[in-house]
């Protein structure tokens, strides 16, 4: 299993707009062989990023979302918030998930 983190800085003037974004995402992801589960984690402190978390059974299914029409049809709503949302460069991090213990 892997998880895809995306780091998104959103402006606070932006922060309700990019939420609301996801309240009413396509959700074309979630039909996607290999695809868990998403999660938008909300910073709790000024100037920390937002985290958009996925989890996918394989970098091959999550690499097979990118490569996608689905994947594209998707991003493409993603548009509505100016370049001005964004207050900082983001970034892309794939992990492997090592399980140790219950959960």
């Amino acid at each position: 299993m892997i998880t895809v983190a995306n780091r998104m800085y959103v402006s606070p003037k932006y922060r309700e707009q990019f939420e609301q974004r996801f309240r009413q995402r396509a959700g074309l992801v979630d039909g996607m062989p290999g695809f868990l589960a998403n999660h938008v984690l909300r910073p709790t402190k000024e100037g920390e990023p937002y985290v958009v978390l996925t989890f996918w059974d394989s970098r091959d299914a999550f690499e097979a979302w990118t490569s996608s029409d689905a994947f594209r049809q998707g991003h493409a709503r993603s548009g509505a918030l100016p370049k001005e949302a964004f207050n900082g460069p983001g970034g892309l991090e794939v992990h492997e998930v090592l399980e140790f213990g219950a959960g």
